[in-house]
């Protein structure tokens, strides 16, 4: 990757800059045992993860005759900001890199299909809010979510940037087909509880922000994070 050619690093939220997904599993699978459904972790990787609320209503409508009503959805998101409060983690090493790159003067954003409740709730519970305010794209802005391009070219617009020269950093297979389909240059980022024992192998992929930064050295001198 030609690091000096990086002019924008764009995150996904859920799964990159916090370690959410599995609390969010949690949460779904609590609330769907209500209406006797067994919601895997294979399900919810494959069919819930990355995506928007309206793609999950309409798999749960499909693939199990459910109607998510608003009580319901509701009662999802007061079960997860409960979680929230008492067990969401930013994901090991990640201020050191908001940091650095705040340090190096490199923009960054973040890009999610997250409403912008939940991503709010979420970088303030974790003490991130600070380094992204003015720099919080959600779902809402956009007609299509991911894996459509659309909130990754929004938010690259809004900061004047060329596609080409973004970085965009994904857990999920819908965030990486958008970040493919913008044109912009992505890492696969499997550091998550979500995906602890899922086997990836790809030049793209990686497993820790140490080694992220590895990856581009040009950016970062790794004596400078600790």
């Amino acid at each position: 990757m030609q690091a000096h050619n990086v002019e924008l690093v764009i995150f996904d939220c859920d799964g990159v800059l916090i370690d959410s997904e599995v609390l969010s599993m949690q949460a779904w699978q609590a609330l769907l045992s209500s209406f006797d459904i067994a919601l895997s972790k294979q399900y919810f990787i494959e069919h819930f993860l990355g995506k928007s609320m309206e793609h999950v209503q309409g798999k749960l409508k499909d693939d199990f005759a459910l109607t998510l009503t608003t009580s319901m959805k509701n009662k999802f998101h007061g079960l997860l900001f409960d979680s929230f409060e008492c067990h969401l983690q930013k994901t090991t090493g990640i201020t050191s890199v908001l940091s650095a790159l705040n340090s190096l003067g490199i923009p960054f954003c973040v890009a999610t299909s997250s409403s912008p409740e939940r991503t709010t709730k979420a970088l303030t519970s974790t003490g991130l809010l600070s380094y992204f305010e003015g720099r919080i794209f959600t779902r809402a802005l956009v007609n299509k979510g991911k894996p459509a391009p659309d909130l990754f070219l929004y938010a690259a617009n809004a900061l004047n940037i060329a596609p080409k020269n973004c970085l965009v950093i994904e857990d999920s297979q819908p965030g990486i087909a958008a970040a493919k389909a913008a044109d912009m240059r992505y890492f696969h980022y499997t550091g998550g509880a979500h995906l602890q024992n899922c086997i990836v192998t790809s030049d793209n992929t990686i497993n820790s922000w140490d080694e992220f930064c590895s990856r581009i050295p040009d950016i970062f001198d790794m004596r400078k994070i600790k």
